[in-house]
Protein backbone atom coordinates (compact mmCIF):
# COMPACT_ATOMS: atom_id res chain seq x y z
CA UNK A 1 0.00 0.00 0.00
CA UNK A 2 1.98 2.75 -1.34
CA UNK A 3 0.02 5.56 0.38
CA UNK A 4 0.98 3.83 3.97
CA UNK A 5 4.74 4.28 2.83
CA UNK A 6 4.83 7.61 1.16
CA UNK A 7 4.61 11.01 3.06
CA UNK A 8 3.30 13.09 0.67
CA UNK A 9 3.38 17.18 0.24
CA UNK A 10 -0.21 19.13 1.77
CA UNK A 11 -0.82 22.53 1.41
CA UNK A 12 -3.61 24.67 1.95
CA UNK A 13 -4.06 28.87 2.34
CA UNK A 14 -2.47 28.59 5.88
CA UNK A 15 -0.05 26.12 5.59
CA UNK A 16 1.99 23.33 3.70
CA UNK A 17 3.21 20.29 5.44
CA UNK A 18 5.53 18.42 3.91
CA UNK A 19 8.03 15.05 4.82
CA UNK A 20 10.32 16.26 7.87
CA UNK A 21 13.70 16.00 7.20
CA UNK A 22 16.97 15.75 9.78
CA UNK A 23 18.23 19.01 8.02
CA UNK A 24 14.91 20.72 9.95
CA UNK A 25 16.23 20.45 13.29
CA UNK A 26 18.06 23.71 14.11
CA UNK A 27 15.38 25.90 12.10
CA UNK A 28 12.48 23.55 14.41
CA UNK A 29 14.31 24.30 17.57
CA UNK A 30 14.86 27.86 16.52
CA UNK A 31 10.99 28.48 15.52
CA UNK A 32 9.62 26.74 18.61
CA UNK A 33 11.80 27.93 21.46
CA UNK A 34 9.82 30.87 22.04
CA UNK A 35 6.70 29.11 23.65
CA UNK A 36 7.48 25.59 24.47
CA UNK A 37 11.01 25.23 26.00
CA UNK A 38 9.35 25.59 29.71
CA UNK A 39 6.29 23.57 29.31
CA UNK A 40 6.00 20.50 31.45
CA UNK A 41 3.91 18.13 30.00
CA UNK A 42 5.14 17.92 26.73
CA UNK A 43 8.63 16.96 25.25
CA UNK A 44 10.35 19.80 23.34
CA UNK A 45 13.43 19.68 21.15
CA UNK A 46 16.07 21.85 22.74
CA UNK A 47 19.50 22.36 20.48
CA UNK A 48 21.04 20.02 22.95
CA UNK A 49 18.22 16.84 22.67
CA UNK A 50 17.27 17.83 18.78
CA UNK A 51 19.53 15.34 17.04
CA UNK A 52 18.84 12.53 19.13
CA UNK A 53 15.19 13.27 19.04
CA UNK A 54 15.14 13.64 14.88
CA UNK A 55 17.25 9.89 15.23
CA UNK A 56 14.63 8.60 16.61
CA UNK A 57 11.71 9.99 15.08
CA UNK A 58 13.46 8.69 11.40
CA UNK A 59 13.52 5.46 12.98
CA UNK A 60 9.71 5.49 13.23
CA UNK A 61 9.46 6.53 9.66
CA UNK A 62 11.96 4.18 8.28
CA UNK A 63 9.76 1.50 10.11
CA UNK A 64 6.48 3.02 8.90
CA UNK A 65 5.19 3.77 11.92
CA UNK A 66 5.42 7.22 11.08
CA UNK A 67 4.84 9.95 9.04
CA UNK A 68 6.20 13.10 10.56
CA UNK A 69 5.93 16.42 8.88
CA UNK A 70 7.48 20.08 9.04
CA UNK A 71 4.86 22.49 9.10
CA UNK A 72 5.35 25.60 7.42
CA UNK A 73 3.45 28.92 7.59
CA UNK A 74 1.81 30.60 4.68
CA UNK A 75 5.65 32.32 3.58
CA UNK A 76 6.91 28.81 3.25
CA UNK A 77 8.97 29.41 6.73
CA UNK A 78 9.42 26.13 9.37
CA UNK A 79 7.00 26.88 12.06
CA UNK A 80 6.23 23.61 13.67
CA UNK A 81 5.99 20.00 13.35
CA UNK A 82 3.49 17.19 13.57
CA UNK A 83 3.10 13.54 12.53
CA UNK A 84 1.07 10.55 11.63
CA UNK A 85 2.39 7.87 14.57
CA UNK A 86 0.89 4.64 15.99
CA UNK A 87 -0.08 3.69 12.33
CA UNK A 88 -1.19 0.68 11.61
CA UNK A 89 -2.00 -0.15 7.89
CA UNK A 90 -3.74 -3.37 8.45
CA UNK A 91 -6.34 -1.93 11.02
CA UNK A 92 -6.88 1.63 9.47
CA UNK A 93 -5.79 3.40 12.22
CA UNK A 94 -3.14 6.25 12.93
CA UNK A 95 -2.63 9.15 15.31
CA UNK A 96 -1.96 12.59 14.66
CA UNK A 97 0.22 14.28 17.63
CA UNK A 98 3.73 15.13 17.85
CA UNK A 99 2.58 18.49 17.00
CA UNK A 100 4.63 21.43 18.25
CA UNK A 101 3.86 25.23 16.27
CA UNK A 102 6.06 28.16 16.77
CA UNK A 103 3.81 30.88 18.93
CA UNK A 104 3.30 33.32 16.04
CA UNK A 105 1.19 30.60 14.53
CA UNK A 106 -1.31 29.15 16.80
CA UNK A 107 -4.49 30.18 17.38
CA UNK A 108 -4.47 30.94 13.52
CA UNK A 109 -6.04 29.35 10.86
CA UNK A 110 -2.71 27.29 10.46
CA UNK A 111 -3.97 24.33 13.23
CA UNK A 112 -7.37 24.13 11.96
CA UNK A 113 -6.20 23.76 8.42
CA UNK A 114 -3.24 21.36 9.62
CA UNK A 115 -6.06 19.10 11.23
CA UNK A 116 -8.08 19.14 7.96
CA UNK A 117 -5.26 17.99 5.46
CA UNK A 118 -4.07 15.16 7.71
CA UNK A 119 -7.88 14.10 8.61
CA UNK A 120 -8.63 14.43 4.97
CA UNK A 121 -5.56 12.45 4.25
CA UNK A 122 -6.24 9.53 6.41
CA UNK A 123 -10.19 9.04 5.98
CA UNK A 124 -9.71 9.94 2.00
CA UNK A 125 -6.19 8.89 0.86
CA UNK A 126 -5.44 6.23 4.09
CA UNK A 127 -9.19 4.51 4.18
CA UNK A 128 -8.59 4.92 7.77
CA UNK A 129 -11.15 4.21 9.92
CA UNK A 130 -10.79 5.52 13.14
CA UNK A 131 -7.91 8.77 13.69
CA UNK A 132 -6.56 9.25 17.49
CA UNK A 133 -5.21 12.32 19.04
CA UNK A 134 -3.58 11.78 22.66
CA UNK A 135 -2.45 14.60 25.21
CA UNK A 136 -1.41 14.89 28.53
CA UNK A 137 -4.61 15.70 31.06
CA UNK A 138 -2.49 18.63 32.25
CA UNK A 139 -2.92 20.28 28.98
CA UNK A 140 -6.03 22.04 28.64
CA UNK A 141 -4.66 24.28 25.48
CA UNK A 142 -4.44 21.09 24.04
CA UNK A 143 -7.73 19.23 25.28
CA UNK A 144 -10.01 22.39 24.25
CA UNK A 145 -8.36 22.49 20.70
CA UNK A 146 -8.67 18.72 20.35
CA UNK A 147 -12.98 18.92 21.22
CA UNK A 148 -13.22 21.67 19.21
CA UNK A 149 -12.03 19.61 16.50
CA UNK A 150 -15.18 17.18 17.41
CA UNK A 151 -13.26 14.40 18.40
CA UNK A 152 -14.85 12.24 20.75
CA UNK A 153 -13.65 10.88 23.92
CA UNK A 154 -12.41 7.45 24.53
CA UNK A 155 -10.91 7.50 28.31
CA UNK A 156 -8.06 8.61 30.61
CA UNK A 157 -4.82 6.27 30.63
CA UNK A 158 -4.28 7.08 34.39
CA UNK A 159 0.11 6.85 35.18
CA UNK A 160 0.86 6.25 31.45
CA UNK A 161 4.32 8.01 30.71
CA UNK A 162 6.77 8.91 33.34
CA UNK A 163 7.72 13.01 31.89
CA UNK A 164 11.16 14.45 31.43
CA UNK A 165 10.40 16.00 34.46
CA UNK A 166 9.61 13.49 36.15
CA UNK A 167 5.98 13.37 36.81
CA UNK A 168 3.35 10.58 35.75
CA UNK A 169 1.18 11.49 32.77
CA UNK A 170 -2.30 10.54 32.68
CA UNK A 171 -3.29 10.42 28.95
CA UNK A 172 -6.61 11.83 27.64
CA UNK A 173 -7.07 9.87 24.48
CA UNK A 174 -9.59 11.10 21.86
CA UNK A 175 -10.64 9.40 18.68
CA UNK A 176 -12.77 10.38 15.14
CA UNK A 177 -14.72 7.40 13.45
CA UNK A 178 -14.93 7.23 9.74
CA UNK A 179 -18.69 7.92 10.49
CA UNK A 180 -17.78 11.28 12.04
CA UNK A 181 -15.71 12.47 10.01
CA UNK A 182 -17.94 14.14 7.44
CA UNK A 183 -19.49 16.18 10.52
CA UNK A 184 -16.38 17.08 11.53
CA UNK A 185 -14.76 17.97 8.63
CA UNK A 186 -18.01 20.21 8.08
CA UNK A 187 -16.89 21.85 11.58
CA UNK A 188 -13.59 22.32 10.34
CA UNK A 189 -14.61 24.11 7.34
CA UNK A 190 -16.91 26.49 8.95
CA UNK A 191 -13.93 27.22 11.72
CA UNK A 192 -11.66 27.76 8.74
CA UNK A 193 -14.47 30.31 7.09
CA UNK A 194 -15.07 32.55 10.09
CA UNK A 195 -11.04 32.50 10.18
CA UNK A 196 -11.16 33.58 6.90
CA UNK A 197 -13.81 36.13 7.94
CA UNK A 198 -12.39 37.41 10.80
CA UNK A 199 -9.30 38.63 8.88
CA UNK A 200 -10.23 39.55 5.29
Amino acid sequence: MPAWTTIPILSGRYVTLRPLEPGDGEALVAAIADDLADQFYTFVPNAATVGTWMAKLMSERDAGRAMPFAVLDAEGAIAGTTRFMRMSAPHRRVEIGGTLYARRVQRTGLNSETKRLLLTHAFETLGCSCVQLRTDWLNQRSRRAIERLGAKLDGVLRNHMVMPDGHLRDTVVYSITATEWPGVRANLDYLLARHEGATA
